[in-house]
């Protein structure tokens, strides 16, 4: 006798709509709501701020670079990319850009390779390393007025510290301020004294972060410290680099206060950033030529920052 086997009865619904209208909604409780008002109370007052001052300048700043206006006038005339095309076709253009990427290359490289020398000397487990660590770091949370003001006195060559010790030694001292490619150099010492504490600082705590199992096995196959620190240490410390790359680099292309203090004229040292000020509060008082300057170094800003996040942080080893 043939037994009939039942077809299984099908677990999947005949209507795929009906299957989707069987998914409660989820309910705007009494809970809910105030959750939400909760989140806009704490949040709603930083969004403000946001939109009033960095959203709201840099839009109306964008429209300024699009007028012919001189700063305290009442009175501006609409000119389109007019002022865009002034700063490009201009022989300052080269030079200024120049400047900027010389300055931004040499600060950036020379803060993090020296921040991350000093960072393994105070790694090590030696007595006074609190002390060396306060001393590093101290220089980066200085105002930079006075640190300017401070190192233009040892640079000056008529009066200056640095001159003292030289005429001692029957030298001159080079003209620090008014040769246009010692002033540079004068101004990105200074810099990268500044700021090489912070390297220094996150640095220590990527090293600090590492683990020491991983050191621990490769000391035990043989690995010398630079062979332990070339092919553990530094690929571990990738994503602290990759930090350190992104902030510093912001920050550099942003340095107006030493620039300001040391070199007031921009001799040599006229970055975009100071170059705008120049524009807008120098002698020219063209605001809104000083307004497209503003906007080309927020167009480069925002290409680097892209770039970075687009393909540098591929090379970032995350652990």
């Amino acid at each position: 006798m043939t037994r009939q086997l039942s077809p299984r009865p099908s677990t999947r619904p005949a209507d795929p709509a009906a299957g989707a209208a069987k998914i409660p909604r989820r309910r705007w409780t009494a809970r809910s709501r105030r959750d939400f008002f909760v989140f806009l109370a704490m949040a709603l007052p930083n969004l403000v701020l946001i939109a009033v001052f960095t959203y709201r300048p840099l839009f109306s700043n964008m429209y300024y670079s699009t007028l012919d206006w001189t700063l305290g006038s009442p009175t501006a005339s609409v000119v389109g990319l007019a002022n865009y095309v002034t700063f490009f076709s201009s022989n300052d253009a080269p030079k200024v850009l120049g400047t900027t990427a010389v300055f931004t290359l040499v600060t950036v490289g020379g803060s993090m390779l020296l921040g991350l020398l000093v960072a393994l000397a105070l790694n090590a487990k030696v007595r006074g390393t609190t002390f060396a660590r306060s001393a590093v770091f101290a220089p980066y949370v200085l105002s930079g007025v006075g640190v300017g003001l401070v190192w233009l006195f040892i640079f000056d060559p008529g009066y200056g510290v640095l001159a003292w010790l030289l005429r001692g030694l029957g030298q001159q001292s080079p003209q620090w301020i008014n040769d246009p490619q010692l002033s540079l150099v004068m101004v990105i010492l200074v810099y990268v004294w500044k700021n090489l504490g912070y390297c220094a600082v996150v640095y220590l705590a990527g090293l600090q972060s590492l683990p020491t199992e991983v050191m621990e096995a490769a000391s035990l196959d043989g690995a010398n410290g630079f062979r332990r620190f070339m092919s553990i240490s530094l690929p571990l410390l990738s994503p602290t680099t990759f930090f350190l790359l992104i902030t510093t680099m912001l920050s550099s292309l942003q340095a107006f206060d030493l620039i300001r203090i040391m070199t007031p004229l921009g001799t040599g040292t006229s970055t975009l950033i100071y170059e705008a000020y120049l524009q807008a509060f120098g002698a020219y008082n063209r605001a809104g030529y000083s307004a497209a300057i503003s906007v080309v170094l927020f167009a480069i800003l925002l290409v680097i920052t892209v770039l970075q996040l687009r393909f540098v942080e591929r090379k970032v080893h995350y652990s």
